[in-house]
């Protein structure tokens, strides 16, 4: 298992990685300014670009909706990852080894390179299969996907591929590309007998099957001739890359989507995935050859933000006694998830590829949104296991179905299903509510005698449970918040002259810190110049305060002293830090730069110089000069100093 990466390698590679590069690969960026970049912000909607980045800092920050980071955040919200998996990610991306704590291990230089080159063979195996589908050779594949309503235009929009019939026709293609029998053994794309290897996928429509970051990873195989003894779906087998349970089939076309709507749609197959995406259904994806498990659960959590706060998963079945199964089965994972779980089953069985062929892509749309609660049809599958007709019927009904009721999360709508419960069966409301009660409280306690999920009702399915957090968890108040809570700082006015300057100066500071030390500098001590200012804007002033703690030490690594500066700033305000470092500049040269940011400086110490000329031209018309003749020829002194001072600042600017 990989230890913990040393910070001192985090750095490294958020020093190295070119974030723009990084971002270009989601977004179109055009240049915006002396060293800035803006393009469309990926995490909302907008029609004008105000998704910046600045390659000198390392960060982006879009002053639409807020977000900011650095390119390992950027790279952990785009592809939904861990920390540590974006960091491993990037580091190979640059060709850097990382190194891990406590004698943790990592991918070494060894592991990434065979990785890669795995991922390479995938990659142009997927370009061979999908060429392969123009040929004569696949007639039967391009019949069988336009029988079922798909033309060349969405063949290409998921990369559907042929096999040709043949026994090594990838095989020679891959070895013409100069990959070993050795590296191709451990793609999963090739069996082996007497005579070596030789293509497992051979006469079939192909779908690659790609990871969240959008890398094909392996391959699902429709059979298409009669002849063919093999299976009527192949998929590649469990290797270095592809693991079925953790697999999504088209999760690479529908994150983005998932994200921003929040829901998830569970469908059976690939050409349902097709379907839905078609029919305007963009969150729809499927399991590839196993059931809807555990390790899909956290990737589905990740991707729809499943903190408490909204969100849905929709699970699809076939309408047959196995998609009921799959449905009760999909139930029994559904206290890992917050977000609500729903079931949508189209009353004639038919699936939404089905669906779209026989009524149009709204039908498709309409059986999204009639979808029902996943514990409702829990409900009522339980319910046609009994004779209601008898007493003894209905009795065992209860006695099945209450544990089910009980797990249901919303307290609000627990008692509505209580009742429906009573009426559905035929019995006092009270007695269902009393058996109801009870299996809530062996739940609770772990008593036999419940549903194999009703005891995790209470936590498992609780919002913040399992995160090691106490606040806000099921049947617990919040705790009241610390003492030392963060301050809130309120957005200073950009109308106010002073907080203007305050914020240029800042901007300045941040972007381009050799204004206050080395050949840029101001003259006459411009860094203890800059630490003695005062700051009134209450934001501002802690963003200065922060400058100074961090110091000049990291001046000279832009990506350092960024971070160093929003590491001293409350939390708060480290989406300010990321903003004054990336909001462009008014200067299109560098000469040009350099002028404007000792310009602003000396206006920002011209202003400190005046508000200290003010105070002490106060204390002097307060003095009895004939009382304290030595203290009155003192300010008089002193006010003579800062005026030349100021002077010398407006010729030195």
């Amino acid at each position: 298992m990989a230890g913990l990466i040393k910070r001192e390698d985090i750095d490294e590679v958020r020093q190295r990685t070119d974030i723009k590069e990084v971002v270009d690969g989601y977004v179109t960026l055009k240049g915006a300014g002396l060293g800035t970049f803006k393009g469309l912000c990926p995490f909302h909607d907008e029609r004008s670009p105000s998704f910046t980045v600045r390659p000198q800092v390392g960060r982006y920050h879009c002053f639409g909706c807020g977000e900011d980071g650095d390119a390992i955040s950027f790279v952990q919200k785009m592809d939904h990852t861990s920390f540590h998996e974006a960091v491993e990610k990037l580091a190979a991306r640059i060709g850097y080894e990382l190194r891990y704590e406590d004698g943790g291990t990592g991918p070494n230089r060894e592991e990434v390179g065979k990785r890669q080159r795995l991922l390479d063979a995938h990659k142009i195996a997927d370009e061979f299969f999908r060429a392969q589908l123009l040929t004569a050779g696949a007639a039967e594949g391009r019949n069988f996907l336009h029988g079922r309503g798909f033309d060349r235009t969405a063949a290409e929009q998921f990369g559907v591929g042929y096999a040709p019939q043949g026994w090594d026709s990838l095989l020679k293609h891959l070895r013409g590309r100069g990959f070993t029998d050795a590296e191709l053994k451990l793609t999963g794309m090739f069996s082996e007998g007497n005579r070596g290897i030789y293509d497992r996928f051979r006469g079939r429509l192909i779908w690659p099957i790609r990871d969240i970051a959008g890398d094909t990873i392996g391959f699902g195989a429709r059979k298409l001739y009669e002849d063919d003894q093999g299976p009527k779906y192949l998929n590649t087998p469990e290797t270095v890359l592809y693991k079925k349970s953790q697999v999504l089939y088209g999760i690479d076309l529908a994150k983005r989507n998932i994200a921003k709507d929040r829901q998830l749609v569970v469908v059976e197959g690939y050409t349902d995935v097709m379907a839905c995406h078609l029919a305007g259904v963009g969150t729809a994806v499927a399991t590839c050859g196993t059931a809807f498990g555990t390790d899909h659960i956290k990737i589905a959590r990740r991707l729809l933000s499943d903190d408490g706060t909204g969100g849905e998963v929709i699970f699809t079945f076939d309408g047959d006694a196995a998609g009921q199964k799959a449905a009760l089965r999909a139930f029994e994972e559904d206290q890992r998830f917050v977000a609500q779980t729903y079931v949508a089953v189209e009353p004639s069985g038919a699936d939404p590829c089905d669906l779209r062929q026989l009524k149009g892509d709204a039908a498709v749309r309409d059986l999204i949104g009639t979808r029902r609660p996943l514990f409702e049809f829990a409900i009522r599958a339980s319910l046609k296991r009994h004779n209601l007709d008898t007493v003894e019927g209905r009795v065992a009904a209860l006695r099945e179905s209450a544990p089910v009721v009980a797990q249901i999360r919303d307290s609000g709508i627990r008692p509505a299903y209580v009742r429906e419960l009573a009426g559905w069966l035929g019995m006092p409301i009270e007695e269902v509510s009393r058996a109801v009660g009870l299996a809530a409280k062996r739940a609770a306690s772990g008593a036999p005698g419940t549903a194999g999920t009703a005891g995790a009702a209470s936590t498992a399915g609780a919002p913040g449970a399992g995160q090691g957090t106490t606040p806000g968890q099921a049947g617990q108040p919040a705790a009241a918040p610390p003492s030392d809570a963060p301050i809130a700082f309120m957005r200073p006015d950009p109308r106010d002259p002073i907080a203007a300057m305050e914020r240029q100066a800042l901007e300045v500071v941040i972007q381009n810190p050799a204004v206050l030390g080395g050949e840029a500098a101001l003259s006459g001590g411009a860094w203890e110049r800059f630490e003695a200012c005062h700051f009134v804007t209450p934001a501002y002033s802690a963003v200065h305060t922060a400058v100074r703690a961090a110091g000049l030490a990291h001046a000279g690594d832009p990506v350092a002293w960024v971070e160093g500066i929003r590491q001293e700033v409350p939390e708060p305000l480290q989406g300010l830090v990321s903003e004054l470092a990336v909001v462009p500049l008014p200067a299109s040269t560098p000469e040009a730069l350099q002028r404007y940011c000792r310009d602003i400086l000396a206006r920002l110490f011209e202003l400190q110089i005046t508000r200290v000329k003010a105070d002490k031209m106060g204390q002097l018309q307060r003095l009895d000069a004939s009382a304290q003749p030595e203290e009155f020829q003192r300010l008089n002194r002193e006010l003579m100093q800062l005026e030349m001072q100021r002077r010398a600042l407006r010729m030195d600017s």
